[in-house]
């Protein structure tokens, strides 16, 4: 019997990675590797490390993916014209031949991760083999699309992770192998982390790669929006071509376990008196003149009793936990699993954003999420809003949930270290 298209049929395909050329910056066009790497977008904090990473070298990627013009239309045809200027220059140049590559980041004091970049098939969260564990916000998922479809071109790779078995012949032991060589570019960037990159080009290499990954499935670790951002332009371009795929980092955590890290919130217009006034009564709340670290383990104290935020802004740091039984029980919905109900983002999202505060998650006028943890606060106190600092959930926690089919709230994890963005590009029209 064809069982072409049949959702098991699909399922039991696996994970597709496929090999692509390249496109990488020629280092003896710029001043260094490292000058024209930048975290992932959504972590740059703009417009302070947009300003500096702008002004590290005159072409850092980021002009690619954080284009600066006046409107949404200009910006990214900016990114665009300005892709294909670097492009002509001989700025970035497009590999020989199809690859996949292995990527290493490590920053000497033993964190070390690695894993292989390729062109991923693109597929719906319900066949069940990239598993998001967020939600998205449409306006970023447009913004993302918007610039891919300018661009014609994946800027900077999504970071999944999957669970690998430790045999000689899975992907793992390809990279391990594949690291004995000399690698195509060696850089440490400003963080203290080492990134080296190496090409996967031996047919018996690719074919246990694909062979190995054919029986995987993955979480999407990081890059929610831009998996989401794939899926939509995928739908609008014909079938089979380029935009079938995209690209990503797939790292095996059973051999390279990832550090999860917390998102921050900053709430704009919420002066701290404010935010604590209406919680009176609803949340416990002390007040820690202490310093951030000392803050930060208070909050890592009480969120093993339960639910947990700091708030900062007004010099001082503010513990509230202890919430009211009862204002979770008419807050937060009971048609999802305990473990759901119980996180520290729902509790935010559904009790503090909405029924508190008043504060929609999706308005960018009112609320920003950032990674960095003092920067959240620092921000705060210069724009005279709140900082909701939060305590970052397990990796086996969001697993289990994604594989239930559960999503958490939007920017509840920080996984990393993420890939830096600069060194390998995807275009899809060369």
């Amino acid at each position: 019997m064809n069982t072409a298209g049949h959702p098991e049929a699909t399922a039991r395909r696996g994970l597709e990675l496929t090999p692509f050329r390249g496109l990488r910056y020629d280092p003896d066009r710029v001043g260094s590797l490292a000058a024209v790497t930048s975290p992932p977008y959504d972590v740059v904090v703009r417009p302070d490390g947009l300003h500096h990473l702008q002004d590290a070298d005159p072409y850092n990627i980021v002009r690619l993916i954080l284009p600066q013009a006046a409107t949404p239309g200009a910006r990214n045809e900016q990114a665009a014209t300005t892709l294909r200027r670097w492009l002509s220059e001989g700025v970035l140049a497009v590999d020989p031949e199809p690859c996949l590559y292995v990527y290493e980041q490590h920053d000497g004091e033993g964190m070390l991760q690695r894993g292989v970049i390729g062109a991923l098939r693109v597929s719906e969260p319900s066949e069940g083999l990239v598993l998001p564990h967020e939600d998205v916000m449409p306006h970023v998922v447009a913004d993302r699309a918007a610039l891919m479809r300018a661009t014609s071109a994946n800027l900077e790779p999504l970071l999944l992770t999957y669970r690998g078995d430790g045999t000689t012949a899975d992907t793992t032991a390809v990279i391990e192998r594949t690291i004995e060589s000399p690698p195509l570019l060696a850089t440490t960037t400003e963080d203290g982390f080492s990134h080296r990159l190496w090409s996967i080009t031996d047919p018996a290499d690719l074919a246990h790669v694909r062979s190995d990954l054919s029986r995987r499935q993955a979480l999407i670790a990081d890059g929610h929006h831009r998996w989401a951002t794939y899926l939509r332009l995928r739908a609008e371009h014909a079938s089979p071509g380029p935009w079938d795929h995209g690209l990503v980092l797939l790292v095996d955590t059973a051999r390279y376990p990832l550090r999860v890290r917390a998102i921050h919130r900053l709430l704009h217009g919420l002066p701290v008196p404010e935010a604590l006034a209406a919680l009176d009564g609803l949340f416990r709340i002390q007040r820690l003149d202490v310093p951030l670290g000392k803050a930060l383990e208070a909050l890592a104290d009480g969120a093993r009793a339960g639910n947990a935020y700091l708030l900062a802004g007004d010099g001082a740091f503010h513990l509230i936990d202890r919430p009211d039984p009862a204002l979770l029980a008419r807050t937060v919905p009971a048609d999802r699993p305990a473990a759901w109900r119980t996180l520290d983002a729902t509790v935010l999202h559904a009790a503090l954003l909405a029924h508190i505060w008043h504060i929609p998650e999706d308005d960018p006028t009112r609320i920003a999420y950032i990674h960095d943890t003092a920067a959240t606060v620092r921000k705060a106190e210069r724009d005279g809003g709140t900082a909701v600092l939060m305590h970052p959930v397990r990796e086996d926690v969001v697993r289990d949930l994604a594989r239930q089919g559960v999503t958490m709230p939007r920017k509840s994890t920080s996984f990393g270290p993420k890939p830096a963005s600069g060194l390998v590009l995807r275009a899809l029209d060369l």
